[in-house]
């Protein structure tokens, strides 16, 4: 997955938005102000940092060693860098963007929750 389908896939998520908060290279996506995505523009290989459950995490570096790491500059436990060559399929990706966006979502409160089922 290139820079431009995962930013089409991560705008695709009900209320997801993009922001620059760190510097103009650093790309956000949130969704009730919460991160769930963030990529760095000019990094290569293209990586991006997906928030993900702890345990599903270790589990996830154990599998795709040198390819999902503990989150670089972020929480080790809930985040992961993918490093996107070709050894992430796009459909897994997904998952993982989604699995990320949904972690999101059940952390919030339930009256800003219920706003998602609308």
């Amino acid at each position: 997955m290139n820079i431009e389908a995962f930013r089409t896939y991560c705008l695709s998520k009900p209320k997801a938005t993009e922001h620059f908060p760190f510097d103009e290279s650093t790309l956000v996506f949130k969704v009730a102000n919460k991160m769930f995505a963030l990529t760095g523009l000019e990094r290569r290989p293209f990586q991006v940092n997906l928030k993900c459950d702890p345990e599903r995490a270790t589990i996830l570096r154990e599998q795709f060693d040198g390819v999902i790491l503990p989150g670089y500059h972020m929480s080790k436990k809930h985040w992961n860098t993918i490093i996107l060559e070709g050894a992430i399929a796009d459909d897994f990706l997904k998952e993982l963007i989604d699995h990320s966006y949904d972690l999101i979502i059940q952390s919030l409160p339930k009256k800003v929750r219920l706003t998602f089922e609308e």
